[in-house]
């Protein structure tokens, strides 16, 4: 006689965390999409992007990545992280960039940060994390240093700062050099010493210039005078214009770039200083409009399109050869180009 059979139920598989369905639903559309957002395809409107990470972030959710990277090869994405945008220097760093990365046959997934601090950029390689990238380039790391960077492990990366020789592969201008080819200028046309308008303090590339701008006085023996700080823009320079104008002392000022160059240079003209015959000024950058000032503007040259080609090879040899790079640093060199806002002072 058969023994009875009993139903045994069978045992439920667990979940290991939430599926892109999870995600779709929680961001009101198709499975489809949230596999395109994770991809990176650029046929999603923004609007839904940032609803589909939003809703990656809110649930944990992250896209079985390696899986999809060994069967396609690489996912043909960089992502990129940068911080205040509409800054002269960083556009044109990006847009070299993106031009590298397509001749290399990669798209590129960009978010600009708000907050350089660490937090902003560890938030930032979060939400790049949820999305299909091979590596990662990151411009400015402003306050970030090699200590305070969440990565993912194994992740390709490489940083434009040169902080970060030794954990990262490192692609910059010549700050340091670029400043004291500026300070000696001035200093060469007779001036007895040269004020400062410093970047923020936040930015890690006005941080190197403030130390050149002062060890070159020093090293000179040359009067040191607190530098006044603004914030990139040009309505900064020009703010800060009328306290430079004030001291007949000023007759030379270094900008730490040409769009507080040209603030200045406003503010000085409106005090009836004039440039260069009683204040003469040098910028950092040489942006395009430097050129059209009036005077037309001395300025240290950074060569922002190599620095955006090179920034792309380092990763992208990363990304097909395995290769092994943190202690790659290129140092890409800087150029005074000399023009009318700088002379002797008067007697």
């Amino acid at each position: 006689m058969d023994s009875p059979t009993t139903n045994q139920p069978r045992p439920s598989r667990r979940r290991s965390g939430p599926s892109i369905g999870d995600v779709a639903a929680l961001a009101g559309v198709s499975a489809q999409t949230v596999s395109r957002v994770s991809t990176g395809a650029d046929v999603v409107r923004p609007e839904t992007r940032e609803r589909v990470l939003a809703a990656m972030e809110e649930l944990g959710y992250s896209p079985n990545n390696a899986a999809r990277a060994l069967r396609m090869g690489s996912f043909g994405v960089l992502g990129v992280i940068a911080h205040r945008l509409s800054r002269a220097g960083e556009s044109h760093t990006i847009d070299a960039l993106v031009e590298a990365a397509r001749r290399e046959r990669f798209t590129v997934n960009l978010v600009d940060v708000e907050d350089p601090a660490s937090t902003g950029v560890d938030e930032a390689v979060r939400r790049l994390s949820h999305q299909a990238i091979d590596g990662l380039v990151i411009i400015r790391a402003e306050t970030v240093t090699p200590e305070t960077l969440a990565l993912p492990p194994r992740l390709p990366v490489v940083v434009s700062d040169s902080r970060f020789v030794g954990h990262h592969p490192a692609v910059g201008a010549d700050q340091e050099g670029g400043t004291r080819d500026a300070i000696a200028h001035l200093l060469g046309l007779g001036h007895r010493t040269v004020h400062h308008l410093a970047g923020p303090l936040d930015s890690g590339p006005a941080s190197q210039r403030v130390t050149a701008w002062r060890q070159a006085l020093e090293a000179r023996g040359r009067e040191v005078h607190e530098p006044l700080r603004g914030d990139w823009t040009a309505a900064s320079g020009y703010a800060l214009g009328s306290r430079f104008a004030s001291d007949p002392e000023v007759t030379a000022v270094f900008c730490a770039n040409d769009e507080m160059a040209a603030g200045l240079m406003l503010a000085l003209h409106e005090l009836g200083r004039r440039v260069p015959e009683d204040v003469s000024v040098v910028g950092f950058d040489d942006i395009p409009l430097s050129r059209y000032l009036w005077p037309p503007l001395t300025t240290v040259k950074q060569d922002f399109g190599r620095i955006g080609e090179e920034l792309v090879h380092l990763l992208v040899e990363q990304v097909r050869n395995r290769a092994v790079l943190a202690d790659r640093h290129i140092l890409v060199p800087t150029r005074l180009v000399v023009r009318r806002s700088t002379g002797a002072p008067r007697r």
